[in-house]
């Protein structure tokens, strides 16, 4: 079988991030990530095939619009139930890690969770492994992995998969300032 990126999406978290932390209000349709720039980034970056899995909670109604999108973009949506007290997305991203520790792929996850630290660690060094997330956002448990290899990539900086600029409050590079962004 070829060797392809599997890339694991946390859409929960990735738009809490957005609305909380960011936006500080629930994110409009057009405010959030475009999904099907984050496969073609990583497939054209990491030259191979990519397959994306969304993981969703559905306890209550299923999204049948949103996940009829993503799977015209090429994800594959999986969506999860269980009691009130279980993180269902965060549990099946962590046994979905700990199966591909089995396969020889490549591993991407979206997320700003620090949860995903053990299982994602264990991968990074024996494959091509990578954090998609908000780089102020993104939890501090990361750096070490980061430091052993682990590849990162800003959703909206590296990856521009939002159509507009998000108001986020970032330290810029020498070499990146532009006086006109701040006037």
């Amino acid at each position: 079988m070829e060797r392809r990126t599997y890339v694991l999406v946390d859409g929960e978290n990735i738009d809490a991030t957005l609305g909380q932390s960011i936006l500080g209000r629930r994110p409009h349709p057009h405010e959030r990530p475009r999904w099907d720039r984050v496969l073609s980034f990583v497939a054209s970056e990491w030259d191979q095939p990519t397959q994306g899995l969304f993981f969703i909670a559905a306890n209550g109604e299923v999204p049948m619009s949103f996940v009829q999108a993503l799977t015209a973009m090429d994800f594959r949506p999986v969506l999860l139930s269980g009691t009130p007290d279980q993180k269902v997305v965060d549990i099946a991203i962590q046994r979905t890690l700990e199966a591909l520790a089995e396969r020889e792929d490549d591993v991407v996850l979206a997320s700003n969770d620090g949860d995903f630290v053990p299982q994602l660690g264990a991968l990074v060094g024996t494959r091509r492994t990578a954090l998609l997330a908000f780089r102020e956002m993104r939890s501090s448990a990361f750096v070490p992995l980061v430091e052993r290899g682990l590849e990162f990539y800003d959703l909206e900086y590296d990856v521009r998969a939002f159509n507009e600029e998000l108001p986020r409050i970032r330290v810029v590079p020498i070499e990146e300032f532009d006086p006109l962004q701040f006037l």
